[in-house]
C-alpha cells in the first residue's frame, strides 16, 4: 500500500531567503521528488490500477507532488 505526504508545502523557503536556504530548499523538493518516483514504481501495475494511475503517469504525479505546490505558492 502507498501513503502520500503532502510535504512539499513545508519545503518552501521564504522569499529573500539566503542562497543556502533556496537551496536546501530546492534540495527538499528533489528529495520529495524521488521519493514518490522510487515508491509509486515500485508499486505492481495492478496496484496502480487499484490507485487510479497508469505506469506513464508516475513520473507526471511524482513532480506534481515535489514542485506543483512550490510553483503556486500553497
Amino acid at each position: 500500500m502507498a501513503f502520500i505526504s503532502d510535504t512539499a508545502n513545508s519545503i518552501s523557503a521564504p522569499k529573500g531567503a539566503g542562497v543556502f536556504a533556496q537551496l536546501k530548499a530546492r534540495v527538499a523538493r528533489y528529495r520529495v521528488y524521488r521519493t514518490t518516483l522510487n515508491e509509486l514504481s515500485a508499486l505492481s501495475n495492478r496496484e496502480l490500477a487499484d490507485l487510479g494511475m497508469h505506469r506513464a503517469q508516475i513520473r507526471g504525479i511524482a513532480w506534481s507532488v515535489a514542485y506543483e505546490n512550490a510553483l503556486t505558492g500553497k
